[in-house]
């Protein structure tokens, strides 16, 4: 009997820290890709203590050990895409940026995780500035939510509190190719999620806003955009369908824990055809 070789599915380097209880982190896109059908690939960066209620405390990875993870797969695998989370440390923001500069035509999306969803700082300054500095400029994509985008674009000479517009043409001009600023943060009846490209505005989409606060909600917008353009999709493409699996996931979410709900980025596993039979949320607004 001949043995047929099955295609590879694309292949995306995640860096990333470890969250022990599954709802961010790592592991979150680990789940997020894997459900959309990618085969994800890890660099760890940092090891978390943490849980659904918020961090504890984080160890940040020898960068070497960083260098090391990356430098071993990208040798054995051609991968589609890089998607880059916590980093821990300056040293690990410096290794993953010469790494990913010797693939310069490979997507990179970069979700900017300053603050947990408690607000635990996982990012300080100095570190924020490495990103700015060596990252942002090689970047795809960067998907902060707002206040992130106001953190990372902040300017000694503003006298009162950016708009996310403002923010968005800043990182633009820091060296991002597109943002896409998430309004979960924000005091709006409805989610808005602005896409931003060179030339402004690309898109703006409007969600439900859902009961309750998530886990991992932006690991999981950050890596079904990346699975989705490891696939072949454009930006833009990529953009709206990972909304759409995002919210979808945190309507779907669970309660594991004492705090936040955890998306469930494999919804589609625990539903009958009948009750959703395209697996899709609702159009946004």
């Amino acid at each position: 009997m001949t043995h047929t070789q099955a295609p590879c599915p694309p292949l995306v380097l995640v860096f990333a820290a470890s969250d022990p209880s599954s709802g961010a982190g790592i592991q979150a896109d680990l789940l997020t890709l894997a459900s959309l059908g990618c085969h994800p690939l890890t660099a760890l960066t940092a090891v978390t203590i943490q849980d659904t209620v918020g961090v504890q405390s984080i160890q940040a990875l020898a960068a070497e050990t960083v260098e090391q993870q990356a430098r071993t797969i990208l040798e054995d695998m051609p991968v589609a895409a890089f998607k880059i989370g916590v980093l821990g440390s300056v040293e690990n923001v410096l290794a993953v940026a010469e790494i990913v500069s010797d693939y310069p035509d490979i997507p990179l999306i970069l979700d900017p995780v300053l603050a947990s969803g408690r607000g635990d700082d996982l990012s300080g300054e100095e570190i924020i500035s490495a990103m700015r500095e060596m990252l942002l400029p090689q970047t795809t994509l960067i998907t902060p939510n707002a206040p992130e985008a106001r953190r990372l674009a902040e300017s000694d000479e503003d006298d009162n509190e950016p708009s996310i517009d403002v923010c968005a043409q800043r990182l633009i001009e820091m060296g991002a190719q597109y943002v896409l600023i998430t309004g979960t943060h924000e005091n709006t009846p409805q989610v808005v999620n602005t896409l931003y490209g060179p030339d402004g505005v690309i898109r703006r989409d409007q969600w439900e806003r859902l009961p309750g606060s998530y886990h991992g909600s932006g690991c999981t917008l950050a890596s079904a955009i990346t699975g989705c353009i490891a696939g072949g999709a454009s930006i833009e493409d990529a953009v709206r369908d990972a909304q759409d699996y995002t919210w979808q996931t945190l309507k779907n979410g669970f309660r594991a824990g004492m705090g936040q709900f955890i998306p469930d980025r494999f919804f589609w596993a625990r539903h009958d055809d009948d009750d959703n039979p395209d697996g899709k949320a609702d159009e946004p607004k």
